[in-house]
């Protein structure tokens, strides 16, 4: 089994402490933000784990650098890796790079270094700044709206990549336009993720947050309430956006229906994001670092034998063989495939465990993007453009339209897709 392409990398802070108070912040990264010189990854165990994942692959490598906010390292600890690479770089090889960020501590040197070195941004940003604010907030209750949105603007004038990495939550999930209207037309952003947040508990004050509780807390998105709020933003997107915005949830599906799937939450089978600790420590994945799920130390142990591992491999099948009986006979398991693991704490109808608890919101989501979503993918099956789609789909009743006109089920859609009406617009 060959190393992953993408790696995480859970960087930790040198004497500084985050200055914001987000209450999901665990969500992304479950490793607390301590300070102090024990959590710096050493010379050693970098140079080994740069060569290790260079030499396997000779052709591209990205590394993902995340864990709580990884900019409190400071800019010249990420110059290491960068010096590391060029020593073990072997020719034509290429090396990407990509952070998660809140933005608040970016300025010009950042944002020339990411420039510099080819880095992908991850902004979190949840709206407009009421919805951003009201939990992204500081230790003393103020909102970081202001310094992200600098942020952005500093990032833009360098010219760095940059993705919008939006948290869904309690606070922002019944507005998915305006949200997204931000993104597009405020911020000028082409490419967006929306990540839903679930702050699991087991319903008793302490301790509030637990990877095994059934519960989820008040600031979690609903189920449902995600799955309108994901078909609201592609109702919108489809009229006027494919090709012009990127959103992932979106790309991912229409892979899917293509038979190419590309996002590990929805494919068969997982274990291709596998997470390195600051001491060396490799993880299954970056969503499950914890004892149970640590695989052992690269120093110990050469990482590509670790990812080849029967432990490894067994973690990845397991997303498949888990699947309870619901989901495998459900009509969008090929778009799903029950979603993360790390989601599937509630029960079926009939009381199998191992359900996902977005379930009913991802079904209505691909319930409702199916014709549209299958229309694309015939569209490129034929070499053409799936935004080719937008004229279907100028108002809310649009897909109304052909139905109006005397077309047999099996004459071509009169929207131009080259498909039988039945299997379009019919």
């Amino acid at each position: 089994m060959p190393l992953p392409q993408r790696f995480h990398l859970l960087a930790k802070p040198t004497g500084a402490a985050c200055n914001l108070d987000c209450k999901y912040c665990f969500f992304l990264s479950k490793e607390a933000l301590y300070p102090g010189d024990r959590f710096r990854m050493s010379d050693e165990t970098l140079d080994a784990y740069i060569g290790q994942l260079l030499d396997a692959h000779p052709d591209e490598v990205t590394i993902a650098w995340q864990g709580g906010e990884p900019t409190l390292m400071g800019l010249d600890f990420f110059r290491r890796p960068l010096a590391c690479v060029e020593r073990h770089r072997r020719p034509g090889q290429r090396i990407l790079h990509s952070i998660q960020t809140n933005g608040t501590l970016l300025d010009d040197a950042w944002c020339a270094f990411f420039k510099e070195h080819h880095f992908l941004v991850g902004l979190s940003v949840d709206g407009p700044r009421e919805l951003h604010n009201a939990y992204r907030v500081d230790k003393g209750g103020a909102g970081s709206f202001d310094r992200v949105m600098r942020a952005w603007g500093t990032l833009r004038r360098h010219e760095v990549e940059v993705n919008i990495l939006c948290a869904v939550h309690a606070a922002n999930a019944g507005r998915p336009i305006d949200v997204y209207r931000f993104f597009r037309d405020k911020l000028q952003a082409r490419y967006m993720q929306f990540i839903p947040i679930l702050e699991r508990t087991t319903g008793s004050p302490r301790p509030l947050y637990t990877e095994r509780g059934s519960l989820v807390t008040g600031r979690s998105v609903g189920a449902q309430q995600f799955g309108r709020f994901l078909s609201a933003i592609f109702d919108e997107w489809v009229r006027r956006d494919v090709g012009k915005v990127f959103v992932q949830a979106f790309d991912a599906a229409l892979g899917n229906w293509l038979g190419r799937p590309s996002l590990c939450i929805f494919s068969p089978t997982c274990g291709g994001a596998l997470a390195l600790e600051h001491n060396g420590d490799l993880y299954s994945c970056d969503h499950y670092v914890e004892p149970g799920y640590l695989l052992g130390n690269i120093m110990q142990t050469p990482m590509a034998e670790l990812v080849a591992s029967a432990k490894q491999r067994a973690f990845g099948q397991d997303k498949l063989n888990s699947l309870p009986k619901y989901c495998r006979e459900c009509g969008v398991r090929f778009a799903c495939h029950g979603e993360c693991p790390r989601n599937r704490f509630i029960a079926t109808p009939d009381g199998e465990p191992g359900l996902n608890y977005l379930c009913a919101g991802y079904k209505l989501f691909f319930d409702h993007i199916g014709p549209a979503i299958e229309t694309m993918a015939a569209l490129l099956r034929q070499g053409r453009l799936a935004g080719e789609i937008m004229p279907m789909h100028l108002s809310p009743d649009a897909r109304h339209e052909p139905a109006e006109t005397k077309v047999g089920r099996n004459d071509p859609c009169p929207c131009g897709s080259g498909i039988k009406f039945k299997h379009c617009h019919g």
